[in-house]
This record gives structure tokens, sequence and C-alpha cells, in this order.
């Protein structure tokens, strides 16, 4: 939480408690021992406090070789010296740490902490942009981290600082990681301030794209798993020797224990991977009396006829799920424990967001005796805080790839279907949602409450954490389960009765957009089962929720009140929840009949739009402004992706490859520009010496057409260049009318003519002198 009075514009920034090094839900995670990772750590520190333009340290491995160690290590090195600007270690399922949604708020509140030259900068940069925790990730960083480090004093002395960033391959979207590798790389361009960007990651796909985009001397790559065996092997003695004289001196065991052949002989088993030895090492100390026979079973099960890593990891976790059923029940009673044990497990593996105990507990619709029972022997694989409302979590992802691999878990009596746990977690969130939403859950009485004047703490009292977590994930479960929907399955059965609830509850949680982004993807599974009034619903309920999302993320209750009334007559939402209107509504409005192909308005520049565009696949909608920005939008909810900024004069004309990778804009700047789509990152500016008024590209992407003739490139390819979408019935605008061919279809009234069009199937966007844009969709 961030401390400070109610007027600290801090306060208005999103923060992810457990994202530093040194949060409470990490206090019991250890740094690297002494006299271990020696040169390793040398190499990392002389590159910290050195003055090379290599402003990323990248630190790649295999999951277990002890990434985030090195990571808590090299942070808190620096927090003693003053000198760790901000910390964020990433943890896929860890809820606002598996995600980049929190990312740059959360670095900046830290740095305002940690830095307090900055504390005032970044408290500006709030003040200023009041919705800059809505705008993209790119802009977050220029404003809240750039800006505020560019206008720190150096008084004569360069001022040099570290950030940490822990497992960047569990951040859960791979667009979101390849954009944090560029944010990260303009660390490079601060002049009165040094940042030492140190990363970890496993050497995943998404992260490897981003370095392709940064030039080699700009960083320092580090492979952990290259080091040599017999370095690893030292460290990992070092390790198991302090652990296990722990043990010896908890359990009273003979100054001896266990011995030299045995340490030998489990260094080996470990092949390189700390998790192993660490796994290995609380199962034994968890045993307590038995501990010297728990540590015999590890060596039963081991083997040391191969050195794959995984399947010395795939034993020692079967090791820890075997003890955890005592031998001594009867073969019924075995079975029972198993499902019990499946069912547990499989839902904490295959949960979006950490939960405690109890509210895991509730959320599964499974006794507290039942769930401590179950979990009481598997301490050696899952984090179980004694305070149980505490988050429960895993020591290691490693355990969620083991038992979601048929392949790694051979075992049936543990092996989780994947699919099965994410179509239990949707039955269980739509039962927990069915039995505790209700109208003005947070009992406001008072429809025109704004969700900014009431403290989280009413709400998180009101709202509890299991009830947050269906509210947000309950559509993703559905949609990893696989599952078909039916007409009146329990999915209709909810939405016919709840969905005001739900769309007020994610209001109060501030998850409005996340709830359009679900209601998307709920109806394209509509779209592809056999469901037809299920998915006449769904999308009426989509249109219901774009068209008044802006009062409802303002003020939760409006979706009872200015939602419902100006709804259309026939809207399905309306007629079914037309007894919730206020009764003090005497007379209700003239509204139209049907929806209108009006499916939402976006403002965001401050002057006329002069050019907009759809990418390829329709997701994303470009508009260029004589506000001298070119920003992209998301074509599904209406949010800001990105913000482009680098034109000096407004911004003319803009398109998009056919590929979609690489937007072009044209501005009176007499500039071209091309833009990498994905991250916002400038590939090439093209000095013109002239005026651009239209822009596109040629078929196979090769070279720009311009007014002014055409334009070659070094930043395109003809490679992995499909033809751009167009228009399926012919769609467009001309002077007062959108027509379909050669039939005019619809008359524009005069505060709705547009300054510029873009078409994407039968999609059409509108760009207004205002600054605003209009969305109209046609169905045919």
């Amino acid at each position: 939480m961030i401390n400070g009075n109610l007027d600290n514009p801090l306060r208005r920034l999103p923060y992810a408690d457990d994202a530093p090094f040194n949060s409470y839900s990490k206090q019991h995670e250890s740094t690297c021992l002494p006299d271990t990772r020696v040169d390793l750590l040398k190499e990392i520190y002389n590159w910290a406090d050195g003055q090379d333009e290599q402003c990323i340290f990248l630190l790649n491995g295999l999951a277990g070789t002890g990434k985030s160690t090195i990571a808590r290590t090299v942070a808190r090195r620096y927090f003693e010296q003053d000198r760790l600007g901000a910390s964020f270690f990433f943890s896929r399922g860890g809820g606002d740490v598996s995600h980049a949604g929190k990312f740059v708020t959360s670095i900046a509140v830290q740095l305002a902490h940690n830095v307090p030259a900055l504390y005032r900068y970044i408290c500006a940069a709030i003040t200023e942009r009041s919705d800059i925790a809505s705008q993209s990730l790119r802009d977050q960083w220029r404003q809240l981290v750039l800006r505020p480090l560019s206008k720190q004093d150096s008084n004569g002395c360069l001022s040099s600082y570290v950030l940490v960033v822990d497992a960047l391959d569990e951040c859960d979207d791979d667009n979101n990681i390849r954009i944090i590798v560029q944010l990260l790389a303009e660390a490079r361009l601060l002049q009165t301030v040094r940042l030492r960007v140190f990363l970890t990651s496993r050497h995943e796909i998404p992260v490897r794209y981003g370095f392709c985009q940064i030039p080699d001397a700009q960083y320092q790559d580090f492979v952990i798993h290259n080091i040599s065996q017999a370095v690893i092997e030292h460290d990992i003695a070092i390790f198991l020797e302090h652990n296990l004289s722990l043990i010896r001196q908890e359990c009273y065991l003979d100054a001896g224990w266990p011995g030299e052949r045995v340490i030998r002989r489990l260094i080996s088993n470990a092949s390189g991977l700390f998790i192993w030895i660490e796994t290995a090492c609380r199962f034994i100390r968890e045993g307590q009396r038995f501990a010297a026979s728990r540590l015999n079973k590890i060596l039963e099960n081991g083997s040391i006829s191969t050195n794959a890593p995984d399947k010395h990891l795939n034993e020692i976790y079967i090791t820890v799920l075997k003890q955890s059923i005592s031998p001594g029940f009867m073969a019924e009673e075995k079975e029972e424990l198993y499902g019990v044990l499946r069912h547990i497990l499989g839902c904490i593996v295959a949960l979006f967001s950490t939960l405690p105990t109890n509210s895991l507990s509730r959320l599964l619709h499974v006794t507290k005796q039942d769930m401590d029972q179950t979990l009481d022997g598997l301490h050696g694989i899952l984090d179980i805080p004694k305070d149980q409302t505490r988050p429960l979590r895993l020591h290691h992802p490693s355990f969620r790839d083991f038992l979601l691999n048929k392949e790694r878990c051979r075992d049936p009596n543990f092996w989780v279907d994947e699919k099965q746990a994410h179509q239990t977690l949707a039955e269980s969130c739509i039962q927990l949602m069915s039995a505790s939403l209700t109208q003005d859950i947070c009992g406001m009485d008072a429809p025109g409450v704004r969700v900014a004047d009431v403290e989280s703490a009413r709400v998180e009292q009101c709202l509890s954490p299991e009830v947050q977590y269906a509210c947000l994930y309950w559509i993703q479960h559905i949609q990893k389960s696989g599952a078909q929907l039916r007409d009146n399955d329990h999915v209709h059965q909810f939405l016919k009765a709840y969905v005001l609830h739900w769309l007020e509850a994610l209001s109060w949680m501030r998850k409005v957009s996340e709830g359009i982004y679900a209601i998307n993807s709920l109806e394209s599974i509509a779209l592809t089962s056999d469901c037809p009034d299920l998915y006449a619903f769904i999308h009426d309920m989509k249109r219901f929720a774009l068209y008044s999302r802006s009062a409802i993320e303002l003020a939760p209750l409006q979706v009872y009140c200015s939602a419902l009334v100006f709804a259309p007559v026939m809207s399905m939402v309306k007629k079914r929840f037309m007894d919730r209107v206020p009764r003090w509504m005497k007379r209700l409005p003239k509204v139209e009949r049907d929806w209108s192909a009006l499916l939402q308005t976006l403002e965001g520049h401050s002057s006329l739009v002069r050019a907009v565009a759809f990418s390829p696949d329709g997701k994303v909608l470009a508009s260029a402004s004589r506000d001298g920005t070119v920003k992209l939008w998301d074509a599904g909810t209406g949010a800001v992706l990105q913000t482009l900024e680098g034109h000096s004069y407004r911004v003319n004309a803009v398109a998009f490859s056919p590929n979609g990778k690489v937007l072009a804009s044209a501005s009176w700047d007499k500039t071209v520009k091309l833009w990498d789509a994905g991250t916002g990152v400038v590939l090439q500016t093209l000095e013109i010496g002239t005026t651009i008024q239209t822009l596109s590209f040629s078929e196979d992407g090769t070279f720009l057409e311009t007014d002014r003739g055409m334009l070659h490139t070094t930043s395109l390819s003809s490679s992995d260049n499909p033809s751009q979408s167009s228009s399926l019935h012919d769609i467009f605008v001309k002077e007062q009318w959108v027509r379909c061919g050669t039939e005019d279809i619809l008359w524009l009234p005069p505060e709705h003519r547009s300054s510029c069009t873009a078409v994407y199937r039968s999609i059409v966007a509108l760009g207004h002198s205002s600054g605003r844009l209009l969305f109209l969709e046609f169905s045919f």
C-alpha cells in the first residue's frame, strides 16, 4: 500500500504490493549465500557500477537455476547503498505481478520514495495528467519515469541508480513483454542521471524478439546455465550444506548426518537446479522427526542414471506428493484423498491470481478442515502462510508445468487435466457470484456516488478477495476450459439474473475495461457454439456495456439508472431489468427502438482528427491529429493503447503496412515516420522537404504511395505481408451519407459528420474536428 495523506498524488497510481524484492510476501525468500555466485555477482556489480552504454544486463537461463535469488541479491545490495531505484518481480498467476498493468506505476511510486529528489517531479506528472494510469505503457514510462529522472540536477556528479526486473517471461502478455524491453532500453537516453536495468528471464520468444531490436552494444547478455558445471556444483554444495545443517540442528540429528556420500549424490541428482535442492530441503525439513526417513525416500526415488534436470525435478515433486497421502489409509480412502488433492492443487495451479487459503476454500466450496488437512503435507511445494489472510503461492512455477504435463507427471493419481481445472473454476466462480452479488453491494444508497470517492477499504469489505477474483476471471476460465456454451445453460442463467450486478462490481473494482474484454471473449465463444439465444444476449450485453461505459466507470450505480434509461427500447438487457430503474424516474425519455450503428465515442485528442486507419486485422485503430500526435486505440474496447509523439507539427495521414507491424505517419513538419506498431518505437524518419496529405502502403508493403509520389524505405520488407482487409460490403462515407455500394444507407446529422473516415469490414470509424472518434457497426 502507498503511505501518505489523502492528498498525496502518489495515492492515485495503481500499485502492486508484491512487486518489490523486499515486499512482505517475499520476506522468507533468500539471497545468495556467501561464497556462492562469486564470479557472476562480481560481473553484475562491475556492470552496475560502470559507465559504458550497456544500460541493461540480461540474465537468462532455465527455470530453477537461481535467477530470482540472484535478482534479490542484487536488489538488496543496491537498496543498502541507497542506489536501488525500484524493483518489480513478475510472477505468473500472481495477480497484479502477473501482468504489466501496474508495472510502470509501481516503479514510479518506488522511485518517488527511494530517490527523494524525484518525489516532486513524479507528483507533478500525476497532477498534470490525472488520467496517466489509464494511458499506454509508453506514455506512463515517459511521463512518470524518464521525464522525472531527466529533471534531476546532477550538481556536477552523475547519480547512478539500479532498476531490478525479475522473471519478465512470467508477464502474461507477449506484446507487453516486447514493449517493456523497448522501454527499459530507453534508459540510455538519460543525460543527467545513469539508470542501469538488471533483468532476468527465461529465454522465451517474446523476450528474444524484444532484444532483437536493441543493438548488442546497448545491453549485456549472460546465460546462467552456461556456467561451468564445477562452479555450479560448488555453489549448490554450499547451499545444500547450509540447509542440511539447519535441519540437523532443528531435528536433533547426529553431527555427521547425512554424510559426504549422500551430499554428493544429492548434488548429482540436482542436475544444476537450485530449485531441486530447495524443494528437497523443504520436504525433509517439514518431516521434523521423520527428516532422515524423508531423505531416504528422496534417495530411493531419485535416479543417478541421467542428467536431465526435468526428470529429477519430476521425481522430487512426485516424492512430496506421495508423502502427503499416508500409506495407512484403505484403498477407498486413498481414492477419495487423491480426488480432493487433484481438485485443490489443480485449481491452485490454474488460478490467474493468488488467493488466501480462506478465500480459496470459499471459492472452491471446500471446507476449511479439508483444505487445511490437504495442504498440511505440501509445504515442500507450496508457500502456505500461517496468516490465512495472506495469499497461498507456489514455491516455484516449475511445479505448475509438472502437474499439468501428463508426460512429466506420470502418476494418474496426481496429474491434473488443465481444461477440467479451468472448467471447475469457471463453475465455482459463477456459483459464488450468484450467491454474493447484489444491487448496491457497497451500501451507498446514492445513485450518483463516484467510485473515486469511496475508500478502497469499503470496497474490499463488501467485495471479498474470492468474489473479486470470480468477477474478474470467470470468463477467462470458460475460455481456457474449451467448453461449448448452450442456450439456458449456467452461463446464460447467470447473465439473465446478475449481469447488472456484475457490471456494478467491476466498476467498484475499477475493472470495467477488463470486463469489456471478457465480454468480447465470451461473444467469440458463443459465436462458435450452438446457442443463438445466448449469443444474442451477449451481443446485446456488449452493446449495453460499450454504450454506457463512461457512466458505469464514473458511478457504479448508474448501471441501474443512466445505462438502463438511455438504452434502446428493444435492448434485451433493458427489457430484462427495467424493474431495476429507480421509482423516482416517473417519466423516461424517448429513446431509439434498436441499437444504432454507433458503437462508442472515443475521446483523447485535444484538436482536430485529420486521419484514421484500421490495422489489417481490425483490432487497432490509428488516429492522426492536429495536436501533433498519433494515437493507437483498441478497436474492441476503445482503450488508448499508445500515444506516439515525435512529430513537431500536426499529423495529416496514417497508414498500416499490410502485415500490421509498421505504422506510417505524415506531418506538416515535412517528415514521414515509420513506427513499430507493437512497441511504438520509431523505426525510421524520412525527411521529405514537403507536406504530404495522403499516405498508403503498396500491396507488398515495400514502399509508400503518397500524393507526392512513391517513397522507398529501409524499414520495410516484402516478407510476411498478407493483403489488407477491406470492407466486405463496399461501405464508405460520402458527404453526409454512409453508403453501401451505390446505395445511401445512413444519413449523418451535422454533429456526427466527420473530417476523416476509415473502414474495416462492417465497422466505420469517424474522426471529428472536436478530437473525438466515433465507431459505427453495420450488419447485413
